[in-house]
């Protein structure tokens, strides 16, 4: 008789972890450790056996000592990506130019650096920072790296340092022991850590150790995890942290499926652009355009997310040279408090006419104490401007815009407001031949080998669908078995 028991994960404590890594006689490195961050190496010293581990430990607390030993950052930042990379090389190699490689032939090198702020009692608002760790699998392998940044939502400082400690052992003790599962990674750094005191919103995993590892799919299981709301991707493919692509930015965003990107899609972005451009209050030396897709985009029928779908939108946005921003924002009210975190400059938001149209649909705003008033104060008491895309079909079909786009009679009186004011904008200079296209309708086509989506799509997006065989896409000379049978009878 078989009984059917999930296997319960059941994590080690720092102590253990701590002590784990202390008792291996091949792990050895350093720590350096700026502001608020101070807390990761002092669990490796109370487990016991730390001076087999620890070749040094370090606090460059001083800011002008800090720039001594690293280099100034731009903008004197000290709390930022480029710091922590400065970090993880200065300590590396000093281990390499003071240790001999013949004096310890079967250790394994590492570095662990954080550099963190947390609340203070002047600015009582979550804290935030980066960790990270270079490391060697073998004496012999190049180095890899793991880096994350964190935002601290505890309002209590001290409990803020505390987790910051907790999550670099689990940082570490992750990098060793679980390098060869990057899920596991991403699991074990909230071992006695709650999600909603600790969010990670960005994570890099690079070097020989994650050479299949493909960046973009960390970012989208960090949404499907619930451990952040929002993650970005630049166009190379690499993991962004927000506020790093966001801060005192003008931000143009446009959510779409992009399943694949149409014709009408650069239509729309194009002419958006130019419209926000315009703009008293827009920078165009200070300006980032985001492609957004929601992760209920991403879901498939079967209610998970599918990752080569995922991999092949992002693939074509890629190519396009754009920035994508995956969140699990589903109302656009949200979408815009989360840019307001980052910056006060002007927004701009581009959406088809079908899409405002549920903007104002009431049933989405039920679970708000204001209602649809709230969900509307919080979107245009921001400096935001709403550009919007006409619809039309079919050529029988009048041109929907925000001269007629219907508007139930109860919230007519917000809608002309918004009209009146020039926060909601049609799009100007459009191209009317694209309107009739849909990317449903080109999906559908390209996954039934129907001839005609070509025309649907972007010069050169094409190609890169029949070359890398993307949504589903057979060549011709490649005929499904069930079609040849169909054909035959």
């Amino acid at each position: 008789m078989t009984t059917n028991i999930e296997h319960q994960r059941v994590p080690l404590s720092p102590n253990q972890k701590s002590r784990r890594i202390n008792q291996d006689m091949d792990l050895y490195g350093t720590f350096a450790e700026i502001g608020a961050g101070q807390e990761t190496v002092r669990h490796f010293f109370r487990a016991g056996g730390a001076s087999m581990t620890i070749a040094k430990a370090m606090s460059a607390y001083d800011k002008d000592f800090s720039n001594a030993i690293y280099g100034p950052e731009p903008g004197n930042r000290f709390v930022c990506e480029s710091r922590l990379k400065n970090m993880l090389r200065h300590e590396y190699g000093l281990m390499l130019e003071r240790l001999s490689r013949k004096d310890h032939p079967t250790r394994k090198f590492f570095t662990f650096a954080n550099t963190v702020a947390t609340s203070t009692f002047e600015r009582p608002h979550g804290g935030h920072g980066w960790l990270g760790v270079r490391f060697q699998t073998a004496p012999d392998r190049p180095t890899s790296d793991v880096i994350v940044h964190v935002r601290l939502h505890d309002p209590d400082i001290s409990l803020q340092q505390e987790n910051i400690g907790i999550m670099g052992v689990n940082l570490i003790h992750a990098c060793f022991f679980h390098h060869k599962d990057p899920q596991e990674i991403m699991t074990a750094l909230y071992d006695n850590v709650s999600r909603h005191v600790v969010e990670i919103d960005m994570i890099q995993m690079n070097g020989p150790d994650f050479s299949q590892v493909d960046n973009r799919l960390l970012s989208l299981q960090l949404v499907k995890r619930g451990y952040t709301d929002a993650v970005i991707f630049g166009p190379d493919g690499q993991n962004l942290q927000a506020s790093e692509v966001l801060y005192k930015k003008n931000i143009l965003a446009i959510r779409g499926s992009f399943r694949p990107v149409t014709k009408v899609n650069i239509d729309m972005i194009m002419n958006g652009y130019n419209m926000f451009i315009k703009e008293n209050r827009v920078d165009r030396q200070k300006l980032q355009v985001l492609f957004e897709i929601t992760l209920n985009n991403l879901q498939a029928d079967t209610g998970d997310v599918d990752e080569k779908d995922f991999i092949d939108r992002a693939d074509i946005l890629c190519s396009l040279g754009q920035t994508v921003l995956i969140s699990n924002y589903q109302e656009y009210y949200k979408l815009v408090e989360y840019f307001s975190r980052f910056t006060k400059a002007r927004l701009g938001l581009i959406m088809g006419v079908n899409n405002l149209i549920e903007v104002f649909e009431e049933k989405y705003y039920r679970n708000l104490n204001g209602g649809m008033l709230e969900a509307f104060g919080i979107l245009f008491t921001r400096d935001l401007k709403v550009y919007v895309y006409p619809s039309k079909p079919t050529a029988d079909v009048e041109t929907m815009t925000l001269e007629n786009m219907p508007v139930h009679p109860r919230l007519r009186p917000l809608y002309d407001y918004l009209v009146s004011n020039k926060r909601m904008v049609d799009i100007e200079n459009y191209d009317p031949s694209v309107l009739p296209i849909f990317s449903q309708a080109a999906l559908r086509m390209i996954r039934d080998g129907e001839p005609g989506w070509e025309s649907m799509v972007p010069p050169y997006v094409d190609n890169m669908i029949k070359d890398n065989r993307l949504f589903g896409y057979v060549p011709p000379e490649v005929e499904a078995p069930g079609k040849a049978q169909k054909a035959k009878a």
